[in-house]
């Protein structure tokens, strides 16, 4: 029984320590929101979504869904656009603004955002679906819910610890300095993973490699572009509401 348990710890390990989507915005909530009690959303959903990809997983029952090449390409393309907004939200943000109380996301956009990163994001899927789910094919019985267990606990104890690890560099760094640094690495870290996501979509349709790479760079600084001129005017109009008040 133990065979399984230390398989699927070190497993689970390896494929949650990578920088992704899902890590950087757990770490990001923590060292974000004060105080700690309200991270707790986040670390749940994530916990949750990443136990319910592993017990599909185990099941094969995302094997047969992921059969449908139609269902597998909306995926990724959700989960671009959705990436490039995610992108944009962190970079954007500022920890040390006066107003960053106000800033901060609800508990429903943190659960929508968490469900988001971990559902819709392909790599996730891939992951446990490739790895996990054919890892699983070793064991059977008590042995097989042995290993889907390890990997499930390994899951839940990874995003506490990244909540809780964001939690004290955010006391820490109380000016923002730091956390400023991070969220433009973070925000990078996301674009990046939703080019390499957006590159898969463009292959799919048969387009060449370096250029969708070149198409995808258009959208990604259209996009940046639209969104800096975006909330440069929004802080026109506040600045010019600033001026007019009494």
């Amino acid at each position: 029984m133990l065979e399984p348990i230390v398989h699927g710890v070190l497993l689970a390990f390896g494929l949650i320590l990578p920088l992704g989507a899902q890590n950087v915005f757990v770490f990001n909530q923590g060292a974000t929101l004060k105080p700690f009690i309200r991270t707790v959303p986040v670390v749940l959903v994530a916990s949750l979504c990443d136990t319910l990809l592993i017990s599909l997983a185990v099941l094969g029952v995302s094997v047969v869904v992921l059969t449908f090449a139609w269902l597998k390409l909306g995926i990724f393309i959700i989960g671009f656009l959705f990436l490039l907004y995610m992108g944009w939200s962190i970079w954007n943000s500022d920890p040390s603004s006066t107003d960053n109380n106000h800033r901060q996301m609800t508990i429903k956009q943190q659960i929508l955002f968490a469900m988001s990163v971990s559902l819709l994001n392909p790599h996730a899927i891939l992951d446990t679906i490739g790895v996990i789910g054919t890892s699983s094919l070793n064991y059977e019985g008590p042995q097989k819910l042995a290993f889907s267990l390890a990997c499930i606990f390994v899951s839940w104890l990874w995003f506490l610890g990244l909540a809780v690890a964001g939690y004290v560099i955010g006391r820490i760094d109380t000016q923002g300095t730091w956390l400023r640094r991070l969220n433009k690495v973070s925000g990078i870290i996301i674009w990046g993973v939703g080019l390499y996501i957006g590159i898969q979509v463009m292959t799919s349709f048969e387009v060449n490699k370096l250029v969708s790479i070149l198409i995808l760079f258009i959208i990604i600084f259209a996009f940046i572009g639209h969104m800096i001129f975006l909330n440069a005017k929004a802080n026109g109009k506040k600045m010019e509401k600033d001026i007019h008040l009494p």
